[in-house]
C-alpha cells in the first residue's frame, strides 16, 4: 500500500486555472526583479515600468520581500514611498 500523499498525487490534478495563475503570479515577479537589477525604484516607478497598477506591484513586492529576494532602502523625497533594491 502506497503513502497517502503518493495516492492523491496520482488521483487529483491541478486545475488548469491554477496554473495560469501561477504563471501570470510568477511572470510578474520576474518583471519587478528585472526592473530592479539596474537601480532602486519606488513603487510607482516599478507599476509605470511594468505597466501595472500600484496595489499589484505592492503586493508582490511584499511578496518578494517576505522571502528575501528584494529590501526597503530609504525613503523618497517625499516620504511617500520606500526605494526598493535586489538583496545581495
Amino acid at each position: 500500500m502506497g503513502k497517502t500523499i503518493d495516492i492523491i498525487k496520482k488521483t487529483r490534478s491541478i486545475p488548469d486555472s491554477v496554473k495560469e495563475n501561477m504563471k501570470a503570479f510568477n511572470k510578474i515577479k520576474r518583471q519587478i526583479l528585472k526592473s530592479l537589477e539596474t537601480e532602486e525604484k519606488t513603487v510607482p516607478q516599478i507599476a509605470q515600468e511594468i505597466g501595472l497598477p500600484l496595489d499589484v506591484v505592492t503586493y508582490h513586492l511584499m511578496t518578494l520581500q517576505k522571502y528575501g529576494n528584494i529590501e526597503a532602502g530609504e525613503v523618497d523625497d517625499m516620504d511617500e514611498f520606500y526605494f526598493y533594491k535586489l538583496k545581495k
